[in-house]
């Protein structure tokens, strides 16, 4: 059964964080589809309480409150779904095609554009997802340190965004991916357009880091619940939840570019 989502936009001038407000927000009672929308994050965070830095003005700052009647077993789903939505966005109002690193990020030119942080909210009106969104739109929206790992709209296209018109876009298509999730084939669809559009789905060489061990081996694809399959050199097949995922070849690449610099 298909479940309309109409966004309905809050916004602020500063916050510590949308997802904590959206969550707070949550927790007394608000509707699906509420979108806490910030100019700045004072206190931005990302998986495993990583800081999300966040100036006035330089980024994207978004979250939204999500009440799925979908099995909580697929709640990870909402995660990928949302990645499509902010590729699709980037693409129709940017012109900028990017990558999707599982779990959670999306990529431009090998670096990170965009990062997704879904979490849960417990209210008496049930449990709710609070999906907070950090795109970098200008050059100035992370520090100089991580320029290597980072990357921004503006310097992938050379031109600053319509913060606006990529809002309205992106929630336009999460709420179309979001209904998608609540039809009878819609996890299996998700699930198809995610591999067909992340580099990372299928034969990417990459390095796994758990909380108690790191390990290296090739994906191999998605399980229905969202978790990531990797053959490791042993030829054993191991599924991950939860864990951050890098590219091996990168690594190499850097490694490489190295040496050579010291020839």
């Amino acid at each position: 059964m298909s479940k309309r989502l109409t966004p309905t936009i809050l916004r602020f001038d500063s916050l510590p964080s949308t997802n904590t407000e959206a969550a707070r927000q949550a927790a007394l009672g608000a509707p699906e589809g509420l979108c806490i929308l910030a100019r700045e994050q004072t206190a931005g965070r990302g998986r495993r309480e990583r800081g999300w830095v966040s100036p006035k003005d330089a980024g994207l700052y978004l979250s939204v409150v999500l009440r799925p009647s979908f099995d909580a077993r697929s709640w990870p789903l909402i995660t990928l779904a949302a990645a499509l939505a902010v590729r699709d966005a980037l693409g129709e109002t940017c012109g900028l095609e990017a990558d999707i690193k599982w779990p959670n990020d999306l990529l431009a030119g090998g670096r990170k554009l965009c990062g997704i942080l879904a979490e849960t909210a417990d209210s008496a009106r049930g449990r709710a997802v609070v999906l907070g969104v950090g795109v970098n739109l200008l050059r100035g929206s992370f520090p100089p340190e991580i320029n290597d790992a980072a990357t921004s709209v503006e310097e992938q296209t050379g031109r600053a965004p319509d913060a606006e018109q990529l809002l309205e876009a992106l929630t336009r298509a999460l709420a179309s991916f979001y209904e998608t999730l609540h039809e009878p084939d819609g996890p299996a669809r998700i699930l198809r357009e995610w591999e067909s559009h992340s580099s990372y789905a299928h034969g990417r060489r990459v390095r796994v880091a758990l909380a108690e061990e790191t390990f290296e081996g090739t994906t191999r694809g998605l399980e229905p619940d969202g978790a990531l399959l990797v053959e490791t050199d042993e030829g054993t097949t191991r599924t991950v939840r939860a864990g951050d995922v890098t590219s091996v070849r990168e690594q190499n690449r850097g490694r490489d570019l190295a040496a050579i610099r010291q020839e």
